[in-house]
């Protein structure tokens, strides 16, 4: 086995359960909060990024929850970015009650000082 190679813990098939991702969305006339919890990786990041499609067009304020996210890749951080590039112009983006191990990989990225963090 090579020094990047990886046993499939997954084998019946099915999704494991660290792979999955709740979003919940709720608005309030132009201002959206979607609510993200589990993994926001490569396989679940277009699943957001959809979701932040269909609204973005009539948002003012998007608040993006990460209050239970246990983990983010870069895929995650791109769908966050390209959702703050367009409500720039715009209006705001701001990610709340970042998680601890959320907060790591924001600091060791410089995304810490890319988003409005409350």
């Amino acid at each position: 086995m090579g020094l990047f190679s990886r046993k499939n813990k997954n084998t019946d098939g099915n999704a494991s359960k660290s792979a999955t991702l709740k979003i919940s969305v709720s608005n309030e006339v132009a201002e959206y909060t979607f609510n993200v919890e589990g993994r926001l990786d490569t396989n679940t990041s277009p699943e957001l990024e959809a979701k932040i499609n269909e609204v973005i067009g009539n948002a003012n304020k998007l608040i993006i929850d990460l209050g239970n996210l246990e983990y983010i890749s870069s895929a995650g951080l791109r769908v966050l970015l390209g959702a703050a590039q367009v409500m720039e112009g715009k209006g705001e983006m701001v990610v709340r009650n970042v998680t601890k191990a959320v907060r790591e990989i924001f600091d060791l990225t410089g995304f810490n000082n890319v988003f409005k963090i409350e």
